[in-house]
């Protein structure tokens, strides 16, 4: 079996180069992250803004639910790729990185096709109870996954998507000997999803990894 090749610093770079390119407003919130130390790690990776763009331009999505938005990075990446018509409801309980991401959206001429939400996601989810959406991109805090995991299926129909980020946890996830609480729960989300016969899914190695869930 061929083996997957390990993404050097040297071959992200070639990769980049090769690749869709960032809108200004994107690369300025990446900059923007960039001076906020450890935290950063909450943005995606970019080869995850891209593949949210794909995905939404080849699955003709309308309606996505974010849950999970931090300074509006993967939300700014969803709502370029919408059509016209389109819409993202972005869920966050922090208002300061709220403000941040907004100042951005209103930037690129994107607030519009962006409703921002800010309180804890699962009590938005409970008013979203009779919505629908065409895809949900979770992340968020990662206790929560399976809740809100289970949630974003009653909103969506049959062919609609659920992206997961983080679901490799730094590789956390493979080493059996790991018993960091936030390690366990992740290794039981994944477990979770594996076994649930209302989706196929697949866990895709970009960024920290995303499983993608198809409702059947």
């Amino acid at each position: 079996m061929a083996k997957n090749l390990e993404i050097t610093e040297k071959l992200e770079k070639y990769i980049k180069n090769f690749s869709l390119k960032l809108n200004p407003i994107q690369q300025e919130i990446i900059d923007y992250n960039n001076t906020l130390g450890d935290v950063k790690r909450m943005q995606v990776a970019t080869s995850q803004c891209h593949f949210l763009h794909l995905i939404i331009k080849t699955s003709n999505i309308k309606r996505v639910l974010e849950i999970g938005t931090f300074t509006g990075l993967s939300a700014l990446s969803i709502a370029l790729a919408l059509p016209d018509d389109g819409k993202l409801v972005a869920l966050d309980k922090d208002e300061e990185t709220n403000k941040v991401a907004l100042d951005f959206f209103k930037k690129a001429n994107l607030n519009n096709k962006i409703q921002t939400i800010v309180k804890p996601a699962l009590d938005s989810l409970d008013e979203f109870k009779n919505s629908k959406f065409d895809m949900v991109f979770i992340d968020a805090d990662k206790m929560n996954y399976k809740e809100y995991y289970e949630r974003s299926l009653k909103l969506l129909d049959k062919g609609g998507l659920i992206i997961v980020d983080n679901v490799l946890w730094h590789g956390e996830v493979a080493d059996e000997d790991n018993l960091d609480k936030y390690t366990i729960n992740i290794r039981d989300f994944n477990t979770y999803v594996a076994n649930d016969k209302r989706v196929e899914q697949i866990i895709i190695p970009l960024g920290d990894g995303m499983t993608v869930c198809r409702v059947l």
